[in-house]
């Protein structure tokens, strides 16, 4: 029987034996067939698949997400839509982030040392300042 051990996929995919058993579990990976011995044996192909998986995690894509697009009965898996859907979170993640990099700028030239301080000054350049008084919190 010809194939690759468990520790052989992980090791040449870069991952641990447990995340390989997890994305098994998920339904990443097909259940691979056993050995007389009881050994899972893997085809060549799980190691390909393993390293898209986690090339497409370090992209941003969930394990949902990587599922959907690793799906191999379907003709076609969408790349191009996720890619695009993804671009754009990343895009106002970044929007987001340069907010707060300004506010915490502002912040910091305002010589800023003391949050309670700081809150209670109507100067303060911290967004927090503003929440109304009595106003339910995020919690």
């Amino acid at each position: 029987m010809s194939g690759l051990r468990s520790g052989e996929v992980a090791a040449a995919a870069g991952v641990n034996m447990q995340t390989l058993r997890y994305y098994e579990r998920r339904g990443l990976l097909d259940e691979p067939v056993r050995s007389p011995g009881g050994h899972r044996m893997y085809p060549a192909e799980a190691v390909t698949v393993l390293r898209v998986i986690k090339a497409a995690q370090r992209l941003g894509f969930t394990l949902d997400e990587v599922a959907e697009l690793i799906d191999a009965g379907r003709p076609h898996a969408g790349l191009q839509s996720h890619a695009a859907a993804k671009l754009a979170e990343v895009e106002a993640k970044i929007d987001d982030l340069r907010v707060i990099a300004d506010a915490l700028r502002t912040a910091l030239a305002a010589g800023c040392d003391n949050l309670v301080e700081c809150a209670d000054n109507g100067c303060c350049p911290i967004p927090f300042a503003t929440i109304a008084v009595g106003a339910p919190d995020a919690r």
